[in-house]
């Protein structure tokens, strides 16, 4: 196969801090190379300078053997690179026409926009990834997973040689999963080349023909898919051996009084539905329990979650009692006050304020604590975000560094800090470990666990099958808004979540 791509002793260095050195990679014509390493490696950088978003750096880029060096992102897209970014850059108060077409709209004589040729375009790339969407449908009124697949369309579009996917299946049901896969074969068929990017095991070696492993950001191998196994490959990317998935859960004895107790709970729906998101959903949580809860899209868990937190607009019905006393979620500020915590599954938008710096983000929910007299104390602040930052293992050059210039793993430790220094007695958590790494991940499990001990209670949903299994003392199923199944440590299998995900399990079989 010919070589698209070669990036050759690539280096660069933020504030004087090493990011990458002296790495090379290379991209053949109908393959899918898959880049691998811990958060932080280097991996999203690498592909920033490919993409023109980092442009001061050492090293050279050779596409079809003629060097290039991009200027911005506009200047790759232009020379056939397309990115599918791990966080997503489309623009909520814009129409799917409008974010497809962004920058590149089709123009006739006299610079007239030719609206119906764009919408007739606009169908096809939607109907390519398998999206039955209208084209003025507003794309903040869409979930995740759809979002995803228009980002997806929209690098698609581009009809780009070389085709960046940095964690594009984060947010997708398993269809579009398939579907994306599909999409991966034919444009390997058509000879286009693809940058793979995951964290998801199953995912490497059912795309990748070759893997390129990255640590502390310099190149540590390059090998055939085939000829690494798992093993190796872990131990390649965390430089030493990973003995177990999950840590062993501690014993947490059950307290007598609940921290949550949740009854006829019902949250109308964000985008207006009539149908509510959440229909009379009940439940109990206990001090020191993690509590999983499983569905599939549109199930209406993180609504629930939404919903407990005040954080959405619609009025929320039924009766909630937080440590035995009425709580009313009328507003995020209200939940903080009262203990509550809620990690979102999207930190971009809600999680981060990503031009601020790792200090500012890891103590803005629990500012109070490092004020005397009304007056802040940047000393504490700082003091604070240094011992999380080492309690969860942060990897940053510096505490100054604004949060958007750190990985995606990274960034959600921060995100984790920020509530872990709020001492928090309830925790919401929606999807913690998407876009994290396997050993980030298993630091994620620790912490998960030393909050149990703590007593702090911890709703938990992950789409992943392994870690709900793993982490949850009970598992509460969510269909389309309404309790479908219960599951102990002892009774949850795969089969049953899944089953009761779907809607199968009757009302009466359910523990």
């Amino acid at each position: 196969m010919a070589t698209l791509l070669s990036m050759e002793h690539i280096s660069i260095a933020f504030s004087g801090n090493r990011v990458l050195q002296d790495v090379s990679f290379t991209l053949r014509a109908g393959e899918t190379h898959l880049l691998a390493g811990e958060n932080g490696a280097g991996k999203t950088t690498l592909m920033r300078i490919l993409g023109g978003v980092y442009t001061d750096y050492e090293g050279s880029i050779l596409i079809d053997g003629v060097q290039v060096r991009f200027h911005s992102p506009v200047d790759a897209a232009r020379r056939g690179v397309a990115m599918i970014h791990q966080e997503l850059s489309l623009i909520p108060s814009m129409t799917v026409l409008d974010n497809l077409f962004l920058g590149r709209e089709q123009c006739g004589p006299g610079g007239w926009v030719r609206f119906r040729r764009q919408q007739a375009a606009c169908r096809q790339m939607l109907a390519r990834v398998g999206l039955d969407l209208s084209p003025h449908t507003w794309v903040g009124d869409l979930p995740m997973s759809a979002r995803q697949m228009l980002e997806i369309a929209k690098a698609l579009s581009m009809n780009a040689r070389v085709i960046v996917m940095d964690e594009p299946t984060s947010s997708l049901t398993a269809p579009e999963v398939e579907r994306l896969f599909s999409l991966i074969a034919e444009l390997k068929s058509e000879g286009r080349g693809i940058v793979y990017i995951t964290h998801k095991m199953e995912e490497i070696y059912r795309v990748s023909d070759r893997i390129t492993v990255l640590r502390d950001g310099a190149l540590i191998d390059t090998r055939s898919a085939s000829e690494l196994p798992r093993e190796e490959l872990v131990r390649l990317m965390v430089g030493r051996e990973l003995t177990e998935q999950f840590p062993e859960r501690p014993s947490v004895s059950r307290a007598d009084q609940p921290l949550l107790e949740v009854r006829d709970f019902t949250v109308p729906d964000p985008g207006g539905s009539p149908r509510p998101a959440v229909d009379s959903v009940s439940f109990t949580l206990y001090p020191g329990e993690i509590l999983g809860i499983g569905g599939l899209q549109g199930s209406g868990a993180s609504e629930l979650l939404l919903g407990l937190f005040g954080a959405l607009d619609s009025d929320s019905r039924g009766e909630v009692l937080l440590e035995g006393r009425p709580y009313r979620p009328d507003s995020p500020g209200d939940a903080i006050s009262r203990g509550i915590a809620c990690l979102t599954n999207d930190r971009k938008e809600t999680g981060l304020a990503l031009c601020l710096d790792i200090v500012a983000n890891a103590t803005m929910a629990s500012l109070r604590k490092y004020s005397r007299s009304g007056i802040r104390r940047p000393a504490l602040e700082r003091a604070a975000a240094e011992h999380a930052s080492r309690r969860l293992n942060l990897r940053a050059a510096s505490l100054d560094m604004p949060v958007e210039q750190l990985s995606g793993g990274n960034q959600q430790k921060v995100v984790l800090a920020k509530w872990m220094l709020a001492d928090p007695r309830l925790i919401l958590l929606d999807e913690p470990t998407r876009g994290v790494d396997v050993g980030a991940k298993q630091e994620i499990y620790r912490l998960l666990f030393e909050w149990s001990r703590e007593q702090i209670g911890i709703l938990l949903i992950t789409s992943e099958m392994p870690e709900l299994l793993a982490l949850s003392d009970r598992i509460m199923v969510l269909h389309r808004g309404r309790v479908t199944g219960w599951f102990t440590r002892d009774t949850a299998t795969p089969e049953g979540v899944l089953a009761a995900a779907m809607g199968r399990v009757p009302e009466e079989m359910i523990a």
